[in-house]
């Protein structure tokens, strides 16, 4: 599980929660279901009128990926990809078809698959990089679903105050019940603005987070078929794709090479 995700949402959650209380507030009184009903049902319909059922079913998907979802070791991906450089320049081709079964990931494996077809060089460029910016358009239609209901929030949460300020307002024959009444307004507005900045927003940031760290990925994976391909020495490929490497990834990627000599 990603720990950041489910610890950054309980974590402003406690927060939240904790000020209220010790500013003298109670519990039961952040809980209202008509104040939820209105809020996190609008947020939701609104969200729905913008896009086909096709993306609305991908939410479920997407909040596993934010929970669940590990990205593949960029170290140990470049390690593989020198490995398997090293052993076609001794066995050939042949030994990447052997391999196919074993790769999980299904960039990587299409873009084997099509070096061991034997398809140009270029084509073989042109296929993968469509295949990335097909990704990126999806990721970025999911990130956008989560990114526009963080936008429809805090107006549902104003319109769930105004409502229960006009119910307030047809009862001003009892004074004494206004303060109590208005409190209980404004927290529609509070879940609007809270759910839209410790939900909805954090979770789109965290899905194009996710995108842009995969597409790196993908443009290493991509270097590194075209480098088995054209039959490049592993050494030459290692100094590759350590470019994607951030200085401190380098050095930790050097590191673990020495060690592995060192063995």
């Amino acid at each position: 599980m990603e720990s950041t995700t489910i610890g950054g949402i309980l974590f402003a959650v406690v927060c939240l929660v904790v000020a209220f209380i010790m500013d003298g507030g109670h519990v039961t009184a952040l809980l209202k279901p008509t104040a939820a009903m209105i809020v996190f049902g609008g947020t939701i319909g609104a969200t729905m009128v913008g896009f086909s059922l096709s993306e609305l079913k991908n939410v479920p998907k997407l909040i596993r990926v934010t929970l669940f979802h590990k990205l593949p070791n960029e170290i140990e991906l470049i390690e593989n990809l020198v490995d398997l450089s090293d052993k076609v320049r001794r066995e050939g081709l042949l030994y990447l078809d052997n391999q196919l079964p074993q790769i999980d990931d299904e960039f990587m494996r299409k873009g084997i698959q099509l070096v061991v077809d034997g398809t140009d060089p270029e084509l073989v460029r042109q296929i993968l990089e469509t295949e990335m910016y097909a990704l990126e358009e999806r990721h970025h239609s999911g990130a956008n679903i989560f990114e526009t209901a963080g936008g429809y929030a805090p107006t549902f949460g104003i319109i769930g105050t105004v409502m229960g300020l006009v119910h307030v307002l047809g009862s001003l024959e009892s004074p004494e019940n206004l303060g109590p009444a208005i409190a209980l307004a404004f927290i529609a507005t509070l879940y609007g603005v809270a759910s839209a900045n410790v939900l909805w927003l954090p979770i789109a940031e965290k899905l194009k987070n996710m995108s842009k760290k995969e597409a790196m990925l993908r443009e290493l994976m991509l270097e590194g078929i075209m480098s088995i391909q054209a039959g490049y020495n592993p050494i030459l490929v290692r100094e590759r794709l350590t470019a994607f490497l951030k200085p401190r990834s380098r050095r930790d990627g050097e590191e673990a090479e020495e060690e592995g000599i060192a063995e």
